[in-house]
């Protein structure tokens, strides 16, 4: 039996990106430190690297969905530049109090796994070797609704959400260099 990739999930905002709120400029996305170099190793070791990220700012108005492509556009340009390819970038625009057409509950929208799904459907993802890295509770809960390792950095919303005392990561790195090191510790092909 042929087994699919592994891959790390990665939230965007605050764990590859400084978190600037909605961001609508692309010319405002700044990597954080450690972001391409965790990534670049991550790579490297093997995994697919997929962006998950929540998107409201579309639903409630502050960008469009041709906007938020200008800014993918920029963090794979950035990453790039760090020798670092994305295997896929999933986003979810809807918010339950959004505008039409946003306005849904949906199973795309963190921590439901239907971004999750589409990744590893189209990339032939193993779930069960694969880690979700991000900075906010919604995220662990996205890896453990989705049967992956929850690793909890410490930029972004991490300290907050750290000292909220209801993060129940496997794993808690200061950043995203120092998570893609303790996955690669423990990663058997």
């Amino acid at each position: 039996m042929i087994r699919g990739s592994p891959a790390v999930f990665l939230d965007r905002d605050g764990t590859i990106n400084e978190d600037s709120g909605y961001l609508a400029d692309p010319s405002g996305l700044r990597l954080l430190s450690g972001a391409g170099l965790g990534l670049r190793l991550l790579q490297e070791g093997g995994f697919r690297l997929v962006v998950v990220s929540n998107q409201s700012g579309i639903a409630r108005g502050y960008l469009t969905e041709a906007r938020l492509a200008e800014i993918h556009q920029r963090l794979e340009s950035l990453l790039g530049t760090e020798g670092v390819t994305l295997s896929g970038v999933y986003y979810c625009p809807h918010h339950p109090e959004g505008a039409p057409p946003f306005r849904q509950v949906c199973h795309c929208r963190k921590p439901q796994g239907g971004l999750v799904e589409r990744a590893a459907r189209e990339h032939k993802i193993d779930l069960s070797r694969s880690y979700v890295v991000g900075d906010q509770l919604v995220d662990i809960e996205l890896a453990r609704q989705s049967g992956m390792t929850a690793i909890l950095v410490l930029t972004g919303q991490g300290r907050l959400a750290l000292e909220s005392g209801t993060v129940e990561a496997d794993h808690v790195a200061t950043d995203l260099a120092a998570a893609a090191r303790w996955i690669l510790g423990r990663h058997v092909g």
